[in-house]
């Protein structure tokens, strides 16, 4: 349309009739005369804006979801974090009770034995130096921690230093095959070699061919000389095996360890040696022997354990206190055996005839 005159009166026209019948259709209220003709727009103009809003919004909903996307994606990182932190924070701290156990346990062996340790974790296995079954410990040559040194924890002997490094040392554990340590054992103090056998047992050669040596004995280090590679009392392990002597110059025992070489962590380095041999005093206290247990039976008159809450009213029972593994099972007492009944065994042989009818028999009857 072309801007005219004519055009703007038209236009003002058409405003003013639609202020009047806007002004019309608010002053009527429900009454408005435009009812009809609103009813009639949206029955022609509905359809059209379903169709529109179908075909409209699920591109609308796909700008919305690639707008919210990035926040959505954000608070998922952000979760996933923080679910990786509590993880992490609670495998810490379970490793760190842990850590704390092994120490606590490390230092009062070496409380047991006076030994001056340096604590050390073991950062890396044998197969970074060969074939043999070796650790290496994040403390070295700084930390005063010279080769030929012994190596434990809190169960017992690890192993010695072979090498030093500035900062780090390579430890032989006990099960290497190229390990030998002098032994001697608790009580009996025989002495023996205890050689690794490249699994987790120790082989022992005691030098006495006839020593009494039972499954369960213990034996910890003999020490040696200037207490280099070993200091004394150093628990070993137990035992295990007795193979029956032989007429060989030694005899061999297996010994199971006390450390478990799988799953070492925290270990201690002997850098100060005791004054005197600790001897057995670092080994654990043996558990105390379980007392026996005693079954008290109550028997009837005719040798028959009464049964609980069976009554004696009349009939002479009476209490026996047993112990268990006893060859014939519950003795019957003298005077108990009812008439009639077959003569006990400890009764043959005495030459006592049975009166028939009488309640007991004397023992003591010739």
């Amino acid at each position: 349309m072309r801007d005219s005159r004519e055009s703007r009166l038209l236009l003002v026209l058409l405003v003013a009739v639609a202020f009047a019948l806007i002004t019309v259709d608010i002053r009527s209220g429900e009454d408005s005369p435009l009812d009809t003709a609103r009813e009639g727009a949206a029955s022609v103009f509905g359809p059209v804006e379903n169709a529109v809003a179908g075909a409209v919004d699920p591109v609308g909903n796909a700008v919305s979801a690639v707008r919210s996307s990035g926040d959505r994606h954000d608070r998922l990182a952000a979760l996933e974090r923080e679910n990786a932190e509590l993880r992490t924070r609670l495998g810490s701290d379970e490793r760190r009770s842990s850590r704390d156990a092994q120490l606590d346990k490390l230092l009062r062996t070496a409380a047991a034995g006076q030994y001056g340790v340096k604590g050390a974790q073991v950062v890396a296995i044998g197969a970074a130096q060969g074939f043999s079954w070796t650790i290496t410990i994040d403390v070295g040559a700084r930390d005063g921690v010279q080769r030929d040194m012994t190596v434990l924890n809190g169960d017992g002997l690890v192993g010695r230093v072979t090498t030093v490094g500035s900062s780090t040392s390579t430890v032989l554990l006990a099960t290497d095959p190229d390990f030998t340590v002098g032994t001697r054992m608790e009580g009996s103090d025989e002495l023996g070699f205890a050689t690794g056998r490249g699994d987790s047992w120790l082989t022992v050669e005691l030098l006495n061919t006839k020593a009494e040596v039972k499954k369960g004995d213990r034996l910890v280090t003999f020490g040696s000389s200037n207490d280099k590679p070993f200091v004394p009392g150093v628990p070993i392990g137990e035992v295990a095996e007795v193979p029956p002597a032989t007429g060989n110059l030694t005899r061999t025992v297996r010994v199971e360890p006390y450390v478990g070489f799988s799953r070492l962590d925290i270990v201690g380095v002997v850098v100060q040696p005791p004054r005197e041999n600790p001897r057995d005093t670092v080994l654990p206290d043996k558990p105390g022997a379980e007392p026996t247990p005693t079954v008290t039976v109550t028997v009837g008159p005719d040798g028959r354990p009464l049964e609980r809450g069976e009554g004696l009213e009349g009939q002479g029972g009476q209490e026996d206190e047993l112990t268990p593994g006893a060859p014939d099972g519950p003795r019957v007492p003298d005077g108990l055996r009812a008439p009639g009944a077959p003569p006990a065994p400890d009764e043959l042989g005495r030459g006592t005839e049975e009166v028939a009818g009488a309640d007991a028999l004397d023992p003591g009857t010739d």
